[in-house]
């Protein structure tokens, strides 16, 4: 799907959501009013809330189809991150006036007066947005847009507020109870819960959530099935909106290889990720291994065996001897579990021990893509 394809779904569905919308919140703010029903009116409001959830969701979704320029080299598509954003705030805004409302109707009770007509008006709305909600979650994935899945979740709750609504008017109508107040404040208590959750998920995309386990697979399996790559390492993915992805690595390859090779190897996997993936490699940067040397190899084994000894070491990789200048290389993964100063501290330490005289340099590094 294209930039501008993509742009022309998300603003469809976001026009057919405020279409419903509207006519929801129509319907049952007229019915709210005539029966007394705080419930059924918090209902109509929050309609309203989706309505503008719609068009924040349309103009994120321009504003992030906006070509790069020379302040924003890599495009706008992290606009749409912050519409989600502002669409969670909406929710979260909503939920707290639904309970303010709902705990002054619970001190200053008014009796409702339902009829056929309200019960029948609720059903009908609970139908809509049952349909409404997969309509725009489906649309939402497809477009891999976060603004429209989270409009579309906010749309199947709604269909849960409303049976919630329906059944407190059964009650009253059967029973004599009224629970009206004490089901909107149930349901203003759910609607902040979901704006919290959206607001977290939305704030992790904006600050950087650790790399799609799946993905960070797929692209080093990629890499390694390349015969003169031995191991792919510091994969770094970055994030600049929805199908805006990019990344980098380092890949291991043998000490014999020229530039004009690794040149040709370089722009052959830039070509295969992208268009298995969709990721963008934009660097790729190269460790060297001995291939050429019995002692270095001896070397590396038991200088893997005493560092990964230690729980926090997690990976070893770039390693290179030089047993003749008497120097070795390489870089050490290291959980959040300690910290880098006292990490290298140890291994120097260790290490310094089992080969004296050489000079080591360990490179530390974080456990970013698992």
């Amino acid at each position: 799907m294209s930039a501008a394809e993509r742009n022309r779904l998300i603003v469809r569905t976001s026009i057919v959501g405020i279409a419903a919308n509207l006519l929801l919140a129509g319907f049952k703010a007229a019915v709210g009013i005539l029966s007394h029903s705080i419930a059924i009116t918090l209902d109509a409001v929050n309609n309203l809330s989706d309505v503008l959830s719609s068009t924040v969701t349309i103009v994120g979704a321009k504003l992030g189809g906006k070509r790069p320029d020379r302040e924003h080299p890599m495009g706008h598509g992290r606009a749409e991150y912050l519409s989600a954003l502002v669409v969670a705030g909406i929710i979260l805004y909503a939920g707290i006036t639904a309970a303010t409302e709902s705990v002054k109707k619970i001190l200053e009770p008014v009796k409702p007066s339902y009829s056929a007509v309200t019960l029948m008006i609720v059903a009908s709305a609970i139908i809509v947005k049952l349909l409404l909600g997969r309509y725009v979650s489906a649309q939402g994935r497809k477009a891999n847009s976060p603004a429209l899945q989270n409009s579309g979740k906010d749309a199947s709750f709604d269909a849960v507020i409303s049976a919630s609504v329906l059944l407190s008017a059964i009650i009253y109508l059967t029973a004599g109870i009224a629970l009206e107040a004490w089901v909107g404040l149930l349901i203003a208590v759910f609607i902040i819960k979901s704006g919290i959750e959206m607001t977290s998920e939305t704030l992790d995309d904006i600050l950087g959530r650790r790399a799609d386990p799946d993905t960070v697979k797929r692209i080093k399996q990629l890499l390694t099935e390349e015969p003169e790559v031995r191991g792919a390492y510091d994969l770094f993915l970055y994030n600049f909106g929805p199908d805006r992805d990019y990344a980098s690595v380092h890949l291991e390859l043998p000490d014999t290889m020229t530039v004009e090779q690794t040149d040709l190897l370089t722009r052959r996997v830039q070509m295969k990720v992208f268009k298995e993936t969709g990721v963008v490699l934009t660097g790729v940067g190269v460790y060297s291994y001995n291939t050429r040397s019995d002692e270095a190899a001896e070397i590396r084994n038991k200088v893997q065996q005493a560092v990964l000894s230690h729980q926090w070491a997690l990976q070893l990789h770039a390693f290179y001897a030089d047993t003749e200048a008497k120097t070795m290389r390489f870089d050490v993964v290291m959980s959040f579990d300690i910290s880098h100063k006292e990490g290298l501290e140890i291994l120097h330490r260790e290490l310094g021990e089992l080969y004296p005289g050489y000079d080591i340099t360990i490179a530390p590094d974080i456990d970013i893509s698992g």
